[in-house]
C-alpha cells in the first residue's frame, strides 16, 4: 500500500488534523514531507501533546535504522498503548528489547524504535501482511486521542464552573 492510501483513509477520520509541513513552512526542514495525525476538531495544532500517528519519510538523527533515506521507504509510526502493543508484537512496551529487532524490515510490526517504550509501534512500507492490522491499530489511536481530549474538556469546565 503507498503512503498515500494510508493518508486518505486517515483523512477520513472525524476531527482529524493533519500536519504536513512543506518546504518553506514554519516547522523544522527535517520534518518537512511528513505527516502528523492529531484529534483537533478547531482546526489547531496542539501544544500540549504529541500526535497519536506520524508518516515519516526519512531518517531523523538517532533513529536511522528504518534505511528511510532509500528511495520509496517510509514508515508508519502509531500510539497504540500497551495492550494492542502487546496483541501486535507479544510482550508489553515495558518489556521491549531492540536488540534483535531488525528495524530497516519492511511490512513487519516493530516497536518504535525510540518510543517503544511508550506503546508506540512502527511498520516500514505498510502491505499486506501488516496493513489491515494497522488501519485498525490507526482507527483506535485515533479513538483513543479523542476520548483524551474530550476528557480534558469535561475536567475543565468540571474546574471551570463556580462553586
Amino acid at each position: 500500500m503507498s503512503m498515500e492510501q494510508i493518508l486518505s483513509e486517515v483523512r477520513t477520520y472525524d476531527g482529524v488534523l493533519e500536519l504536513a509541513p512543506v518546504p518553506g513552512s514554519e516547522h523544522p526542514e527535517i520534518s518537512w514531507g511528513d505527516h502528523f495525525f492529531y484529534y483537533a476538531p478547531d482546526g489547531q495544532v496542539p501544544r500540549n501533546r504529541q500526535p497519536y500517528a506520524t508518516c515519516v519519510t526519512k531518517n531523523y538523527p538517532g533513529d536511522e535504522d528504518s534505511r528511510l533515506d532509500a528511495e520509496g521507504r517510509w514508515r508508519l509510526n502509531i500510539h497504540v498503548g500497551s495492550r494492542i502493543f502487546t496483541e501486535l508484537l507479544g510482550h508489553t512496551p515495558a518489556e521491549t528489547d531492540t536488540s534483535g529487532v531488525d528495524r530497516s524490515a519492511v511490512d513487519v510490526f516493530a516497536p518504535h524504535p525510540l518510543y517503544g517504550a511508550h506503546g508506540w509501534i512502527c511498520v516500514v512500507n505498510p502491505g499486506a501482511s501488516t496493513l489491515d492490522r494497522a488501519l485498525e491499530a490507526l482507527s483506535d489511536a485515533h479513538l483513543a486521542d479523542q476520548r483524551r481530549v474530550e476528557q480534558r474538556r469535561v475536567q475543565q469546565r468540571a474546574a471551570a464552573a463556580p462553586r
